[in-house]
Formats: structure tokens, C-alpha cells, sequence
């Protein structure tokens, strides 16, 4: 999981914050806020929890932001018997998936337009994972198929 930053015409920096399912490449939960608080996390959480179902020994990676190191997300991941990992100081590599797909959000859709108002991206932002990267998206590391059909076959 990871937050990157969306620059809106007239609303300035919004953030996106996603948990990315590594097997499926899924993005399986996200949110997006005019802010960067603890609540853009657990709110992603929140979705990624309910997409998994049984979450005990699942490793959560994040980096050492502090939205990631509140207790209220810590003990968000401990009630869910999840495992907090987290990269080392100044090393994105450690992350490279979640890094990799804000990257791809942003060459592919996100550059190509001038985007307005928070709520002309957020719309954007839904519509890209939601209709296509997850569903339409195919990806060689698993076997050129959608992360939808990965993460419902497995």
C-alpha cells in the first residue's frame, strides 16, 4: 500500500492511497481525498479487508509515512491479524508494485488530461480502476490475463 499525490487544477495536491494484492496485481481497495490523514489509509483498508475475507497472516507493506505508523491503522492491521512490513528509509524499491501502478495511473491516464476539480479525478481515478486496470488491464507477470481474473481464480 502507498499514497501518491494528484495535482487538480483548482483544488491543488489530492491524494490517492492503494492496496494492491500482489498475487492478482488487484488493486483491492483505494480512496482518494483532498488530504493526507490516517483516514485515506483506513479507509483503504477497510476495502481491502472486505475484499479478502480471512486477512489472518496476510503482509501489509507500506513505507515509514506517518499516516502508516498511527495506532489507529496499527491497531486496524492487529485487530485483523495481519503482519505490518514496511520498506527502509529511502528505499522505494521495497514497494515496487504499489510504486509501479501510481506510476501507470499517471502515464497512462492521469498526464494525458487536465484535470479540473477533485471531483472531475476522482471520477477518473474510479473509472480507470475500476473499469479498466482491473478488469480490462492484461499484465504479462500473470500469465497475460486481467487482475480480476486472477483474484477471483485463486
Amino acid at each position: 500500500m502507498d499514497i501518491t499525490y494528484v495535482l487538480t487544477v483548482y483544488d491543488g495536491w489530492t491524494y490517492l492511497a492503494s492496496v494492491m494484492d500482489l498475487h492478482s496485481k488487484m488493486i483491492i481497495g483505494y480512496n482518494y481525498q483532498r488530504h493526507m490523514k490516517q483516514e485515506i489509509v483506513l479507509e483503504s483498508l477497510h476495502q481491502a479487508v472486505y475484499k479478502t475475507k480471512d486477512t489472518k497472516g496476510i503482509m501489509i507493506q507500506s513505507d515509514l509515512g506517518s499516516q502508516y505508523l498511527s495506532y489507529d491503522v496499527e491497531k486496524f492491521i492487529e485487530n485483523h491479524d495481519m503482519i505490518h512490513s514496511y520498506s527502509r528509509k529511502g528505499t522505494p524499491y521495497d514497494n515496487a508494485p504499489i510504486e509501479s501502478f501510481h506510476s501507470i495511473i499517471k502515464r497512462e491516464r492521469l498526464s494525458r488530461m487536465v484535470l479540473k476539480t477533485f471531483e472531475e479525478a476522482k471520477v477518473v481515478i474510479f473509472e480507470y480502476i475500476e473499469g479498466f486496470y482491473n478488469r480490462k488491464r492484461i499484465h504479462g507477470s500473470i500469465d497475460y490475463q486481467t487482475p480480476y481474473q486472477v483474484y477471483y481464480l485463486k
